[in-house]
């Protein structure tokens, strides 16, 4: 059963495209990647998949739901990890993850919150306002909150950045772990290496077309990796070209 399904889904602003014609299936317990240089349409393609914006056209459902119709619906059901919002300034750490929680109706609240802020280390921190702690710090309490309510698919963009070494690797192996209990995951990423990894299936965007839509074990047995699939769709190209 595929968990995401996208049919000619296009978006515009004005007279600018975003995403042309993009169709591709998720299969549920795939680890997706979704890679292509800034400005190729990824973030888009989140929003629209997680229900924060509309398509100009075409379809996306998302284990089932459509996007377009029942946004609220699909937020329901799944984890999000935005690129570049931060947890709500007012409330600390803490705070955060018990709204979190509560807005997923997380049963054991209170034990879920205390393993996520050992997880990532935020016990000093989780009585701190969201707006005192570093880039670093929010990206572990966003990503807290994308795990709380244990969901069947996770939506992940850029959950890399601003993790030091460390957190990097531990929160690869955690999402390897997911991977191995059959949860979906869609990521998007930059970070070529770590995702090599990771990911079971690609698709590159270029300009907001797809470009490319691979599956790993076979570009591996071709003798080339996820960076040499990149490089030789998108690389030295310029993506704000016409």
């Amino acid at each position: 059963m595929s968990a995401i399904e996208v049919k000619d889904l296009s978006k515009s602003y004005g007279k600018k495209s975003a995403l042309e014609s993009v169709s591709f299936q998720v299969k549920e317990g795939t680890f997706f990647g979704c890679f292509g240089p800034n400005g190729a349409g990824k973030s888009t393609l989140l929003r629209i998949l997680t229900g924060q914006i509309q398509q100009s056209s075409g379809q996306a459902t998302v284990l089932g739901i459509d996007c377009r119709t029942q946004g609220i619906e699909v937020k329901k059901v799944i984890g999000i990890v935005p690129e570049v919002e931060s947890p709500p300034s007012y409330l600390t750490a803490s705070e955060f993850l018990y709204f979190s929680g509560r807005v997923r109706l997380v049963d054991d609240l209170e034990k879920k919150v205390e393993r996520w802020i050992d997880f990532f280390d935020l016990k000093e921190a989780e009585g701190t306002l969201c707006r005192d702690l570093s880039k670093g710090m929010r990206q572990k309490v966003m990503l807290a909150s994308a795990f709380i309510h244990e969901p069947k698919l996770l939506f992940l963009d850029e959950p890399f950045i601003n993790l030091d070494p460390i957190y990097q690797r531990k929160l690869r192996e955690y999402l390897l772990g997911l991977r191995d209990e059959g949860r979906t995951i869609f990521m998007n990423s930059h970070i070529l290496e770590i995702a090599q990894r990771l990911c079971q299936e690609v698709i590159v965007l270029h300009r907001g077309r797809l470009v490319a839509q691979e599956q790993l074990e076979a570009l591996q047995a071709r003798g080339e990796d996820l960076e040499g699939l990149f490089m030789r769709l998108v690389g030295g190209k310029d993506a704000s070209a016409p």
